[in-house]
């Protein structure tokens, strides 16, 4: 991985959209939320007012606006202080 966090910063690998409702009805790309939970790839230090408790592997849910989306090597990500991050799973 190419990409270190800095500061409070997290790199998080957003969960698959689901494919299909409980009742089996496939839904359109245009039409599927944006997951909520990721797991975390790479995380900064951490601030002197803020340590860092999150760590690389956490699978975490985070807020639905939260981060700012990122492309690399055709796999999509996102970056977020760790604030944002809602728990760990």
């Amino acid at each position: 991985m190419n990409i270190k966090p800095l500061a409070d910063r997290v790199l998080i690998e957003p969960a698959a959209a689901e494919e299909k409702t409980i009742g089996g009805i496939i839904i359109p790309d245009s039409a599927k939320e944006k997951p909520l939970k990721g797991k975390v790839i790479a995380v900064g230090n951490g601030t002197k007012d803020e340590a860092m408790v999150l760590k690389a592997g956490d699978k975490v849910l985070y807020g639905k606006y939260a981060g700012t989306e990122l492309e690399l090597d055709g796999e999509k990500y996102l970056i977020m202080r760790q604030s944002d991050v809602l728990a760990i799973i």
